[in-house]
């Protein structure tokens, strides 16, 4: 079995991190979800393009990006272990017949794929404190149980708790033109475990973000992106570091 984690480039105390939890549609093989193997390519499965954008983070600015390596449908690790929807059966209207498992079931399946990827994470913020967590998410322009539901907005920055790093990323971003979602296409309010588990917990700053899908489905969107994201999170670091001083 896989590590559930990869880490592009090398983590630097004092850098940027990227942290991707759905970054794959990856699905072990002793693990049968039960649905048609056409829904592994949309959203329901992971982030679409996020992979692609924290790879191009890495070359353009030599952070480093720790990216989940198997579906949010096999554990969505952006959940508390004791959510119901840590192991959705249900995922926009689609049920997941493999995931209705028994107590025995929910877990083995964390024992082997949540614990381990946040252990890990926690272990490289430990030796690695970086200055800023970059969350990178993918959000779909409408979700199929919401077919008249419009999402129009390019970037959604999204925070609990902790909101200086969120409140300078939001003007940045309006800057260079974006259109921005401050606590959309959902808040953080109510989504963010990974987040506040290993940032706010450990008063690490982080900026949240989602990316709207249909910008970053090619590798010139995940390029351009790519770089708007690792120049706002430059801009974020230092004046964090800026006003500490």
């Amino acid at each position: 079995m896989k590590d559930p984690w990869i880490i592009l480039g090398q983590p630097k105390t004092g850098g940027i991190l990227v942290v991707c939890d759905h970054a794959s549609n990856h699905v072990p093989e002793d693990i049968d979800l039960g649905i048609d193997r056409e829904l592994l390519s949309q959203h329901i499965a992971y982030d679409i393009g996020v992979t692609g954008v924290a790879s191009f983070l890495v070359e353009l600015s030599g952070c480093a990006a720790f990216l989940a390596n198997n579906s949010r449908l096999v554990v969505d690790l952006n959940r508390y272990s004791d959510d119901a929807g840590v192991i959705p059966e249900v995922s926009d209207g689609k049920d997941i017949p493999g995931n209705h498992l028994n107590a025995a079931g929910r877990q083995q399946r964390l024992e082997c794929y949540w614990h381990p990827y946040h252990a890990r994470l926690e272990d490289l913020l430990h030796h690695h404190e970086p200055a800023l967590i970059l969350s990178v998410h993918s959000f779909t322009p409408r979700l199929e149980s919401e077919p008249d539901g419009h999402r129009p907005w390019e970037i959604g920055v999204l925070y609990n708790e902790y909101e200086a790093a969120s409140m300078l990323a939001i003007a940045y971003l309006e800057g260079e033109g974006i259109i921005v979602g401050d606590q959309l296409p959902y808040s953080g309010k109510q989504l963010n475990a990974t987040m506040n588990r290993h940032a706010e917990a450990n008063d690490i700053p982080y900026v949240g973000i989602e990316i709207r899908q249909d910008l970053i489905s090619d590798a010139a969107g995940q390029e351009r992106y790519a770089a708007l994201l690792a120049e706002m999170a430059q801009y974020v670091a230092e004046k964090l570091a800026s006003e500490v001083a």
